[in-house]
C-alpha cells in the first residue's frame, strides 16, 4: 500500500511538471487539467505552497520517491512509521495529491505498530475473534489491493477506453478501498498478535516439542 501510495504521488508531479515553468491560480490545482485519461477524476486535484507548477511538480516527485524507498525498505526501523507521515505531509503540501498522502498516513500510523506489543488490541479482541480475523487477513489485502487500483488507473482505463464516466463510481472504490485497507490493517493486528503469541509458546517449550 506505501508503494501504491508512492507511485501515485510521483503520477501527481509528473503532471504538474509538465505544465512548466507557470504560477498556479493558488494554493488548489489540478495535477492534470484538460487530460481526457484523467477526466473522471476530475483532472486530479491536489495542493501546494510553492507558487511554481515545475518546482512543486518536481518536488512532489522527490518526496513521493523518497516516501516509496522508505516504505517498501525501511518502514520497519524504529519510527519508520513516523517517517512515513512526515513525508506524507510533505507530499500533500507540494502537490501530491490528497488520495496518495491520505493512504500514506495510514499507512505510516499502522506502520509505529511495527514490533509494538499491540497490548490494547489484545485486551480488546477475544481470542476466537483474533482467529476469525486471522483467517480473513489475506482476503482483505488482496480486496483492499484490487479496490486501489480499480480507483486508479483502473476508473482513468474504464473511462478513457470504453467510455465509463459514472459520477458515482469514484466515490464508490474509495469508500471500498478505504474500508478494506482499515479492515487489513485490523487483521493484521491479530495475524501479528498469533504471530507474537506462537513465538513465546515455542520459545518457552523443550526444543523436541517445538520442532513437533
Amino acid at each position: 500500500m506505501g508503494a501504491l501510495a508512492g507511485l501515485a504521488g510521483i503520477e501527481h508531479g509528473i503532471g504538474e511538471t509538465l505544465q512548466g515553468n507557470i504560477a498556479p491560480d493558488g494554493m488548489m490545482i489540478l495535477s492534470w487539467p484538460g487530460s481526457a485519461f484523467f477526466r473522471i477524476l476530475g483532472g486530479e486535484p491536489a495542493m501546494t505552497i510553492v507558487p511554481n507548477l515545475l518546482v512543486s511538480g518536481i518536488l512532489a516527485i522527490l518526496f513521493s520517491l523518497i516516501f516509496l524507498v522508505w516504505a517498501t525498505m525501511f518502514v520497519q526501523r524504529k519510527n519508520g512509521g513516523l517517517v512515513l507521515i512526515l513525508l506524507s505531509i510533505l507530499m500533500l503540501l507540494v502537490g501530491g495529491g490528497f488520495g496518495p498522502p491520505m493512504l500514506g498516513i495510514i499507512v505510516g500510523a499502522a506502520g509505529t505498530r511495527i514490533n509494538a506489543p499491540l497490548s490494547w488490541w489484545r485486551a480488546h479482541l477475544s481470542i476466537g475473534l483474533r482467529r476469525f480475523l486471522v483467517k480473513l487477513w489475506l482476503w482483505s489485502f488482496f480486496a483492499c489491493l484490487i479496490a486501489c487500483l480499480l480507483l486508479f488507473p483502473g476508473s482513468s482505463i474504464l473511462g478513457y477506453f470504453f467510455g465509463v464516466n459514472n459520477p458515482n463510481l469514484i466515490p464508490i472504490l474509495f469508500f471500498f478501498a478505504l474500508g478494506f485497507l482499515l479492515l487489513t490493517i485490523l487483521t493484521g493486528f491479530a495475524y501479528d498478535i498469533q504471530q507474537s503469541d506462537r513465538g513465546l509458546l515455542e520459545k518457552h517449550l523443550p526444543p523436541h516439542t517445538a520442532t513437533a
